[in-house]
């Protein structure tokens, strides 16, 4: 039968999420599991955002404001912008489709890190973009050699700050050199989805400077993390109103459902869940470093929700023991990690349980 499909797609593998929990209870006949995968936050939605959704649910016989005029309005109140300098995403990944569709044609380049968010690389190759890797230096992104590796065809460069999957961060002085003299028809995305669980260390950067200058940046947040609204799927992207404007025309209309809009405006106002889930994390993070440091597994420290850790050749003998006792991590296999797994920080009760799971299989070994 004859292909039909563009041949640039056969050597292209999809994005393969963490495995659901359903299917896990489904495929090993589980009656308890939890999923500490994706990097979600554990807790669920604070009370006002699930007063809002019920609210809105009234009206799901209306399409959505295709324009997500509200939030918009109420992300230009906090950040003290313009509501035209935002564009509203099913999460901040699509806004990361609509950068490369707008801004790449046949010939361009872009330069992501490796291993990094694995959605770069899908997104601009889907578009036969050309991709320029630049591994990481001790597990960290490596802006010197990025900059170096820039040709005449770099048109986009991706920035994940802190990283997806390493959990580490390139510094406020490590991004000045980087943005200075860079070659002003470059855009940057400078993807902060993990903004919230590192903005407060003091050389944590500050992008909106750049945006500020009016530069070639797009900044990307999202509300799937510390705000726990990973099943709505909404992010933005921040940017010059004519970068905004040109992504608009590839923006698809009612992309982003009327739940998600209202559940966003209602999350953001919600400091005290935002404290809440801070201080799970600050506590389950030096749980987990601690008792990892009594078995003697390496992992890197994060400046986010996850920990990456160095299980060795073990790893996806482990990755399948702990499915089979009900918890799910991730298997770094598909970033190039081989030996790694990665967990998200849950609750206490999830933590213990992960701990405890993963001690007694390492005994074992």
């Amino acid at each position: 039968m004859k292909r039909l499909a563009k041949s640039h797609l056969n050597k292209i593998k999809p994005y393969k999420p963490g495995k659901p929990i359903e299917e896990l209870k489904r495929q090993l006949g589980l009656k308890d599991a939890i999923k500490m995968a994706s990097n979600e936050n554990a807790l669920s939605p604070s009370s006002r955002v699930i007063s809002s959704i019920a609210k809105a649910a009234r009206d799901l016989n209306r399409y959505p404001d295709g324009g997500s005029f509200y939030l918009k309005k109420e992300l230009a109140k906090r950040f003290r912008i313009s509501p035209d300098n935002f564009i509203i995403g099913n999460g901040s990944d699509e806004v990361i489709v609509f950068a490369v569709r707008t801004f790449l044609k046949s010939g361009d380049e872009v330069i992501i890190a490796k291993p990094t968010f694995l959605v770069y690389d899908i997104a601009s190759r889907v578009e036969g973009i050309r991709v320029k890797h630049v591994p990481l230096r001790d597990y960290r992104y490596d802006l010197e050699s990025m900059r170096k590796a820039i040709t005449k065809k770099t048109r986009m460069i991706f920035i994940a700050n802190p990283d997806n999957p390493t959990g580490t961060y390139v510094t406020r002085k490590e991004v000045e050199r980087f943005m200075s003299g860079l070659r002003r028809d470059i855009i940057v995305v400078f993807d902060e989805a993990y903004y919230e669980f590192a903005s407060e260390r003091s050389d944590y950067p500050r992008t909106m400077r750049y945006f500020k200058k009016e530069r070639n940046v797009i900044i990307l947040r999202t509300f799937s993390k510390i705000y726990s609204l990973a099943g709505l799927r909404v992010g933005y992207g921040i940017a010059r109103r004519d970068l905004i404007e040109s992504m608009n025309k590839v923006r698809e209309p009612f992309n982003v459902n009327s739940l998600a809009q209202t559940a966003a405006i209602a999350a953001m106002y919600d400091e005290g869940f935002v404290k809440k889930t801070k201080r799970l994390i600050k506590m389950g993070k030096s749980y987990l470093y601690s008792e990892l440091d009594i078995m003697g597994i390496m992992y890197i420290p994060s400046a986010t929700n996850f920990i990456l850790m160095e299980i060795g050749p073990d790893a996806p003998v482990i990755y399948k023991k702990l499915l089979k006792k009900g918890i799910i991590v991730r298997n770094m296999e598909a970033w190039g990690l081989s030996g790694f797994l990665r967990v998200t920080i849950g609750t206490d009760r999830e933590n213990r349980r992960f701990i405890k799971a993963l001690s007694d299989i390492w005994r074992q070994l």
